[in-house]
């Protein structure tokens, strides 16, 4: 549907008047554009609303009382794409959702891309002539917005109602309707991303040796300390690569940590607290998360599982990773299950992930207890 009005909102007048425009419609469409990529925090720079040809562009940077929009968004359906990007910057600045519809997750349980240009695309036959890359690369803080930026924010909500209620009708068709609220739940029902960091998930940090893993782990947290308490992207502070590189190879004194990588302004700023970090670090917890190495019966267990995983996932027309990801399997193999209950608890799957490779996957578990993996066609 093209977009009729575009109505942006810099003043709380503005505002309220928009919203008004919007105010007989029960499921809206909600996007958020932020400018926080050197911040700790994330915050939404623009909040776009949309359903029935009319879009309202809310200006958070203008100081308004969002307590206006929190009202009207908890009296609907509220339709967001990857719900992860913008829950908690809506809730940053005192705007909750109660009753949420996520198109990306509903896309996932079809089979289809996951990307709204092309689901747009492919549903809706939609499609955005501006130049998506550039702008997602625009400085969103900066105002006055130009026109394609209003244009950009304008179309990425203005067919999510209809997009969600093509969805839903596809999810009762397939009977997948069960499968997608269970994935919906399950992806709001994860803490903030802020709070889901890890210092184990440091692409590399698994290779280290057990007294470099001591002080990555103390670098990690005092770096995840250091941008919280100052606003600051992690990266900012200090690299993971850099980090890696200074619990392999670690230096006493600031000069040092310059040449190791550390940008100038960090390391004055930063510099005494991740020197003593080094220097204090006490022993960590192995950030390898198996306790012991896979075996030959671990590896065929868990390419049995694997190939049977996604011969089902083809089945269904699911991607492999949405219906069991690798990870859940490796974790599951490595608790060494005897039992079918034991897999099924070391999976941590959701109920209609499990109903769908229950089968499959007892008669796995069995022929590696039989010592004949492998034996469906």
């Amino acid at each position: 549907m093209p977009v009729d009005r575009r109505l942006f909102a810099g003043t709380q007048d503005e505002l309220a008047a928009a919203l008004g425009e919007l105010a007989d419609v029960t499921v809206v469409g909600v996007d958020v554009e932020r400018a926080d990529a050197n911040r700790y925090w994330r915050r939404p720079a623009l909040i776009q609303l949309g359903a029935d040809g009319v879009v309202v562009l809310a200006d958070p940077l203008a100081a308004l009382d969002m307590s206006l929009l929190d009202a009207f968004l908890r009296d609907r359906t509220v339709v967001l794409h990857a719900m992860d990007n913008d829950v908690a910057p809506l809730a940053s600045v005192g705007v909750t959702v109660d009753v949420i519809e996520d198109t990306a997750v509903a896309a996932a349980m079809l089979g289809l891309p996951t990307g709204l240009e092309s689901l747009l695309d492919q549903i809706l036959d939609v499609r955005f002539d501006g130049d998506k890359q550039r702008m997602q690369r625009a400085d969103w803080s900066k105002r006055p917005l130009t026109d394609a930026m209003l244009d950009y924010a304008a179309a990425d909500v203005a067919d999510l109602p209809r997009l969600w209620a093509t969805l839903h009708d596809r999810l009762v068709a397939a009977s997948r309707l069960r499968w997608y609220e269970q994935e919906r739940d399950a992806v709001r029902g994860q803490p903030p991303l802020e709070e889901r960091r890890a210092w184990t998930r440091m692409r590399g940090v698994g290779r280290l040796s057990r007294h470099a893993q001591t002080r990555a782990h103390a670098l990690w947290h005092t770096r995840e300390a250091l941008a919280r308490d100052t606003d600051t992207a992690p990266n900012r502070i200090i690299s993971d690569r850099v980090l890696l590189d200074l619990a392999n190879a670690p230096v006493d004194d600031l000069a040092k940590l310059r040449r190791a990588g550390v940008r100038r302004q960090s390391a004055r700023r930063f510099g005494d607290e991740l020197l003593r970090a080094l220097r204090e670090a006490t022993p960590a917890p192995p950030a390898r998360s198996r306790s012991r190495r896979f075996d030959e019966h671990d590896r065929t267990l868990i390419d049995d599982l694997r190939t049977r995983r996604s011969r089902v996932a083809d089945d269904i027309g699911l991607d492999p990773g949405v219906l069991c990801p690798n990870r859940a399997l490796e974790r599951a193999v490595a608790s060494r299950p005897a039992t079918i209950d034991q897999l099924r608890d070391g999976l941590d799957l959701r109920p209609w992930q499990w109903e769908v490779l229950a089968g499959e996957f007892a008669e796995a578990l069995h022929g590696a207890a039989a010592g004949t993996p492998g034996t469906t066609a």
